[in-house]
């Protein structure tokens, strides 16, 4: 996960429950996680990812840092789930088969 989309997360928790969960969410996010600083190849990866497919810049990112991991990434976005992003997708809207 990169730290760009750690403040999605975050700016999203605080607007629904305030900035004291928010900040937990970071801190367990931090704990769980292993967060990428948003590099001049990953940006460049999440531009070619833009070039084809009609989403969001920090989606991009999102999905540039998890082919990069060689990881799922994890989203309940229709834009990601419906599109081939170069890394598996899961929905988190719908509950984990295993």
């Amino acid at each position: 996960m990169s730290w760009l989309n750690v403040g999605e997360v975050a700016y999203q928790v605080e607007r629904r429950h305030g900035p004291a969960e928010s900040a937990l969410v970071v801190r367990r996010l931090r704990a769980a996680v292993a967060l990428d600083e948003v590099s001049p190849r990953r940006v460049l990866a999440a531009a070619h990812i833009k070039a084809a497919h009609p989403i969001a810049f920090a989606d991009c990112l999102a999905a540039a840092t998890a082919a990069a991991r060689k990881a799922t990434l994890l989203t309940g976005d229709p834009e990601l789930l419906e599109r081939d992003v170069g890394c598996p997708t899961r929905d988190l809207r719908r509950p984990d088969p295993h």
